[in-house]
């Protein structure tokens, strides 16, 4: 693929063209990776520049070991936001090739815009449709908690107030939301692929292919004008004058160009974003049935990993999980592929086994297992280290580091600690006590029934959003080190209103490996949290357990 490239660059009059991880969607999980292709990287973040003699691959703190194994051969490798290295800086005048489609404006001006000429031609991957239609659903109110008309009125609200005639709502997750359907077009999130120009005066236009929309559901879309992928510059056309209003992070430069050959654009941040992050009553309820679900396929997993005398691998593991997780009637695919990390594959911070990677766990090794679930209805992710032998005391201390860490996060006071730059702070300190740290975020946003990874709230260096009732996020501070083994403890937390309070809750019940802590490290409160949270995932997850099962859970309550 790279020789295609390469080709195609001389063929075009170019100096370089640069490939993106996402599609025309710009989603983090897509059934197309052009990225993986070109550099075999397998991460969900990232692009590459193809120049005629060298190839520089981007990645970001998560993916820096992985990425190297995967293309380190064939790429020099930089970390995202690092500025571009010297040698690229210095091209001035080099034309750059670029899919259109595939980029907005605010990416390209981040690293090219000063430095290069980038020039809009699209290399053709030569990518096969699916030869599946999926079609759509709807989520009644009793799953979601709010019509879709609600949600309508309050984006018609904003638009008033902001003087905005058309709303371009560019990212399928938004629309799903919106209009309360869900679908089958990424790998890992109940989702459609499809977009929406709300106008403040006339009915909607849906961008999707109408031969995923079941004839019920187009009846109750009698409000909404239902229109070709490819008429997009034709319905932009028929539109009244007014102000046209996108999103600079999932606007492409290719419908941005369109949209600005008839009307004046606005820059705003989606206002989607912000009301599908808070989540309603229903949306948490459902999202706490999922866990429960979820809770107890992990329990189930962690007794039969804790009391198993054979020798296992990865991908059993991976594969064992996951059967416990299908015994579930309302278990319905993975919210993202599953992370068995075993020994120094753990300080691969968002490894993958394959068939070259995949080891026999030893005596000794550490797990770090992340995984996830979509069910009906919620979302999972959380993530367990456990060992199957006693571990070193070094090894001991810094589980117990990552523990107080992820302890001081559920534990913190939201009304001091209001957003999640403030909380990363106190998750990374005992670490950074010790001169230790972690090369990712403490958290992420999550959706209901949606994309396990969501803005914009989210705990990290440079998150300033302030975390609101109903926002749902991860807490999962860790520790790496490479080639010898990986840390990480995660549970999903919504904060909650108590009062005139608020405060984070645990959505996850699932035991922690109680084996590879040092309770001498913890303090009085860390330990009553360890009781507390143990306790309540006994009497959560107790009734679904076979005799076995509790005792073993039960002896963990210390």
């Amino acid at each position: 693929m790279i020789k295609k490239i390469k080709k195609f660059i001389y063929e075009k009059n170019l100096d370089g063209y640069i490939i993106p991880k996402n599609d025309t969607y710009f989603t983090e999980y897509s059934r197309t990776n052009n990225l993986s292709k070109v550099t075999n990287f397998t991460g969900s973040a990232g692009f590459c520049i193809i120049l005629k003699k060298i190839n520089y691959l981007f990645i970001d703190g998560r993916y820096t070991i992985q990425a190297k194994k995967e293309s380190g051969k064939n790429f020099k490798i930089f970390e995202i936001p690092n500025i571009l290295p010297k040698d690229l800086l210095k091209l001035k005048n080099y034309k750059i090739g670029f899919n259109p489609k595939l980029f907005t404006k605010m990416m390209l001006e981040k690293y090219f815009y000063k430095n290069t000429i980038l020039v809009p031609v699209e290399f053709d991957f030569k990518n096969k449709p699916s030869k599946y239609l999926n079609k759509i659903f709807q989520l009644t109110k009793k799953i979601c908690g709010e019509s879709s008309n609600t949600k309508f009125h309050k984006i018609k609200q904003y638009m008033k107030k902001k003087k905005i005639t058309y709303l371009f709502v560019s990212a399928s997750e938004n629309v799903n939301w919106l209009l309360n359907i869900r679908g089958k077009d990424l790998p890992n999130s109940p989702l459609v692929n499809c977009k929406l120009i709300i106008a403040l005066y006339g009915k909607p236009h849906l961008f999707i292919n109408s031969n995923k929309i079941p004839n019920l559901i187009k009846k109750k879309f009698e409000n909404i004008n239902i229109c070709d992928e490819n008429n997009f510059f034709e319905i932009i056309n028929k539109l009244k004058n007014g102000s046209f209003c996108i999103d600079k992070n999932t606007c492409s430069i290719f419908e941005e160009c369109l949209i600005n050959s008839k009307f004046k654009i606005k820059h705003e941040i989606d206002p989607i974003y912000y009301l599908k992050s808070i989540k309603n009553k229903t949306e948490i309820k459902n999202t706490q049935d999922a866990h429960i679900l979820d809770g107890v396929a992990l329990t189930k997993f962690l007794y039969w990993f804790k009391t198993n005398k054979k020798k296992i691998s990865e991908r059993k593991i991976e594969v064992k999980l996951e059967k416990f997780r299908k015994r579930s009637r309302k278990y319905l695919y993975p919210s993202f592929d599953t992370i068995a990390g075993s020994g120094p594959n753990g300080a691969i911070i968002h490894y993958k086994s394959n068939n070259k990677t995949n080891r026999i766990l030893k005596k000794n090794d550490l797990l770090l297992l992340d995984s996830g679930g979509q069910y009906k209805w919620g979302t999972t992710d959380v993530t367990r280290t456990v060992c199957t032998r006693n571990v070193r005391d070094q090894i001991k201390n810094n589980f117990t580091r990552v523990l107080k860490g992820h302890i001081a996060v559920i534990n913190c006071d939201l009304n001091k600690n209001y957003s999640g730059y403030l909380i990363d702070k106190l998750a990374r300190k005992p670490l950074r006590d010790v001169g230790l740290d972690y090369s990712h975020g403490t958290g992420h946003g999550v959706g209901f029934f949606s994309n396990v990874h969501e803005g914009p709230q989210g705990i990290t260096k440079y998150n300033n959003v302030k975390l609101e009732n109903g926002m749902i996020l991860s807490n999962e501070p860790g520790y790496y080190q490479k080639n010898k083994y990986g840390i990480r403890i995660e549970n999903l937390i919504y904060v909650k209103k108590f009062k005139k309070k608020i405060g984070f809750e645990n959505l996850t019940y699932v035991p922690l490996d109680v084996d590879i802590i040092n309770f001498k490290m913890l303090n009085s409160i860390e330990k009553k949290y360890l009781f507390d949270y143990h306790l309540s995932v006994y009497s959560k997850l107790s009734k679904f357990l076979n005799k076995y099962e509790k005792k073993w859970l039960i002896n963990l309550i210390k």
